[in-house]
C-alpha cells in the first residue's frame, strides 16, 4: 500500500531542494530520518515534515509495521515563480525570481522501482 504526502509552495528553489530529496530516495524510513536530521540544509526540514505526514498517514490507517516502510518515490517539482524587478544603473533593471516548490514523498511496503 502506498502513502503520498505534499508540502505545496514551499519557498524553497527546487535545485535546492533536489539535493535532499536525493539522499532519501530508496531509504527506509528509520535511514532517511536520520539523513534529514544531520542533513545541514534548509530544504532537509520541509523535506522531513512532508515525511513525517506521510508516516502519520500510515500509522492511521495500516495494522501493519510502519517502520517496515521506505521511500518509494520523492520528488520536488517547479512551482509558481514570483517576477519583479530591482533597479540598476543606466535606467536598467534587473529581473528577481523568487521560486517555488512543490515537494512529494511516497511511502511503500516494499522497496519497488526508484523513480
Amino acid at each position: 500500500m502506498e502513502f503520498r504526502s505534499t508540502y505545496k509552495f514551499a519557498k524553497i528553489s527546487p535545485r535546492k531542494a533536489r539535493y535532499v530529496i536525493d539522499l532519501i530516495r530508496g531509504k527506509s524510513i528509520n535511514d532517511a530520518l536520520e539523513i534529514l536530521r544531520f542533513t545541514k540544509k534548509r530544504a532537509s526540514y520541509m523535506i522531513d515534515k512532508v515525511l513525517r505526514a506521510a508516516m502519520a498517514s500510515a500509522n492511521e490507517s495500516m495494522e501493519g509495521d510502519v517502520d517496515t516502510l521506505c521511500v518509494s518515490e520523492a520528488r520536488v517539482d517547479g512551482g509558481p515563480v514570483r517576477k519583479w524587478h530591482r533597479p540598476r544603473p543606466r535606467g536598467m533593471s534587473s529581473r528577481i525570481l523568487r521560486r517555488t516548490s512543490h515537494i512529494t514523498v511516497t511511502l511503500s511496503d516494499e522497496k519497488k522501482a526508484v523513480r
